[in-house]
């Protein structure tokens, strides 16, 4: 049946998964390719958090730091318990010296932690960090699992 309606010129396609397809080049490394294709998807859904955070890492990835950091911000303002966003942008701050400024963003990721099994090894790094940060030992063993 299908092959009747290709040739008949009835089969419509299917419209593109913008977001997906930005997820698969991300996995693959083909940040700026990816950065296209979360473009295209806030294009179907301006303003969304989720795909405004995959634009902020791919921003990350090709070292456009200040361009991620206000993204994340931009998320914040949002969605002001995005953990993606702060955990994003403490490590941005971080990276730029601004290490005071990144000590609020873990502690309001580690605040609203992300669930999944991707989602432990993520936050075990954002509490060790954030007791560094403070000049505190950090026992993983004492933290109550995820």
């Amino acid at each position: 049946m299908a092959f009747w309606k290709k040739l008949l010129g009835n089969d419509s396609p299917k419209p593109v998964d913008y977001y997906q397809e930005g997820k698969d080049l991300f996995t693959a490394g083909k940040f700026h390719e990816a950065l296209t294709s979360f473009r295209l998807a806030l294009k179907a859904s301006p303003g969304d958090v989720i795909v405004l955070q995959e634009i902020a890492m791919c921003y990350t990835r090709i070292g456009m730091t200040e361009e991620a950091a206000k993204t994340y911000r931009h998320v914040l303002q949002k969605d002001p318990v995005a953990s993606g966003a702060h955990y994003g942008l403490a490590f941005i701050l971080m990276r730029g010296e601004r290490s005071e400024e990144a000590i609020p963003h873990l502690e309001a990721f580690l605040a609203h932690p992300p669930r999944g099994a991707d989602a432990g090894p993520h936050v075990e790094h954002a509490r060790s960090t954030l007791a560094q940060l403070r000049g505190e030992m950090y026992d993983s063993s004492t933290e109550p699992p995820l």
